[in-house]
């Protein structure tokens, strides 16, 4: 199946509204002979299997995808806001043979062709290294999509209500973005884009648009909580975390300000989301969240040499992954010898089954052979008044091997702003010696890839 048909097999009629912006709509006739045309200017330079370079947002960035699938060509989404240089390692990389951007359509000459079946191009965090180009094939991808939906296609909705619009507030760059779009119009869903964050914008498309449940990553929460002009998110009753890790006090300091429910999720570029949360899970075991969930239909998992406290590296065994990297390369050295996928991320799964994540298995500290898991200990930094953000990283030791060290954020006024001796107080009440960071290190903003995930490697880079 092509994905290009969740485009044309979208119940809405010709008149209806398919794609909105804060400013603008587009009705599914409109949508359809925007993709029909631009389909036929990429068919003209670049055929089946050749990699299309998208560089733009919002609705283009959709129109693109849509118009690349027709002729079955390969999408390559990229964020106009990057810097002109990641822009080109991206084309070179993926070996676009077109670009589309604001300047129109125009041959980019490459002789690199995929696979029959490859719809796009996504890439990895590259929070522990060179970023990958990962290839979805439309097959897998769609299977990606379901096994997310399926369970919420159980429900008792009333068939002849359609469903709430789709409010994607992520870049259509971002795996998060295409994915959500795709899967609102799976569902049947209208999609409501955002061309970049700001709380306000948010605010008002979740009123305008009655958006009960959406996702946001864990910055764009903060942004909200810390902004006193969003005095109500409603209707928003659900909020599902995504791009990047989500600390539970973020999650709880979000509910008790807006009275909305937060679930966290879990998955990787090469292997959609596998684990998750339903509406009903939460209903049912509130003492849970800040847990990932429990593991989709047809998704095995298992934990790898799991410690006194059971806690190991998460494998996981999805229906389906990703076809490879742009490169060539394979998943074949990430697999176990009966086809699980190794994560990298540490994490146990309690007595009903939840999965909690305890970190990176790279971010581990080990300080003299204990070991220090830097969420539990940010944890606490973030919840001490004043601190904004906080992140902690191994630095190396001569004589311990590694040692704990945290880099904090804190609020402008140095007045409210806690000192190093209430940081370690703080650490010091609710950690055991040994996880108490040796030192603070102020900074203005941790570094942050495009998918607002931490790279904790930056941190110790930028102190040499």
């Amino acid at each position: 199946m092509n994905l290009s048909s969740l485009l044309t097999d979208h119940p809405a009629g010709a008149g209806d509204t398919l794609v909105s912006e804060l400013d603008r709509s587009f009705t599914k006739g409109e949508v359809v002979e925007r993709v029909d045309a631009l389909a036929e200017q990429l068919l003209g330079a670049s055929g089946p299997g050749k990699p299309v370079a998208i560089v733009a947002e919002g609705t283009e960035m959709l129109l693109g995808m849509f118009a690349a699938w027709r002729n079955g060509q390969v999408f390559v989404p990229i964020n106009p806001r990057q810097p002109q240089a990641v822009i080109d390692e991206v084309l070179e990389r993926t070996g676009a043979s077109m670009i589309v951007d604001s300047t129109g359509v125009r041959p980019h000459h490459t002789d690199t062709l995929h696979d029959p079946g490859v719809a796009f191009v996504l890439w990895t965090s590259g929070t522990s290294g060179r970023p990958k180009a990962v290839l979805h094939t439309h097959d897998a991808y769609l299977e990606i999509i379901d096994r997310v939906l399926g369970p919420l296609r159980t429900g008792a909705r009333d068939p002849a209500k359609p469903p709430s619009p789709n409010l994607i507030p992520v870049s259509m760059a971002l795996n998060a973005g295409i994915y959500n779009a795709l899967f609102g119009l799976r569902a049947g869903a209208p999609l409501v884009l955002m061309n970049g964050f700001d709380t306000q914008t948010f605010a008002t498309l979740v009123r305008r648009h009655a958006i009960r449940s959406t996702v946001l990553p864990p910055a764009a929460m903060a942004m909200l909580s810390d902004d006193p002009s969003i005095e109500s998110l409603a209707p928003l009753r659900y909020l599902r975390s995504i791009t990047a890790p989500l600390s539970p006090f973020q999650a709880r300091r979000f509910t008790d300000r807006f009275g909305v429910t937060v679930l966290n999720g879990y998955g990787q570029a090469e292997i959609g989301e596998v684990i998750g949360w339903t509406a009903a899970d939460a209903k049912a075991h509130p003492d849970k969240i800040g847990a990932i969930g429990k593991p989709h239909p047809g998704v095995d998992i298992r934990l790898d040499d799991p410690d006194q406290n059971n806690v190991g590296e998460l494998l996981v065994r999805p229906p389906n992954t990703a076809a490879g990297y742009a490169d060539g390369d394979d998943l074949t050295d990430r697999l176990s010898d009966d086809g699980f996928v190794h994560t990298g991320d540490l994490a146990r799964i309690d007595g009903e089954g939840f999965v909690w994540i305890e970190g990176r298995q790279g971010d581990l500290i080990n300080r003299g052979g204990n070991k220090v898991f830097p969420d539990e200990v940010e944890e606490v930094l973030a919840a001490v008044p004043g601190v904004r953000e906080a992140a902690v990283v191994g630095a190396p030791d001569d004589r311990l091997g590694q040692i704990p060290v945290a880099f904090v954020v804190t609020v402008a006024d140095p007045s409210d702003a806690p000192d190093d001796e209430a940081l370690a107080a703080a650490c010091r009440a609710s950690l055991v010696a040994y996880k108490v960071p040796v030192r603070f290190e102020r900074i203005d903003a941790l570094p942050r890839n495009e998918a607002g995930k931490l790279l904790r490697r930056s941190l110790l880079e930028t102190k040499r």
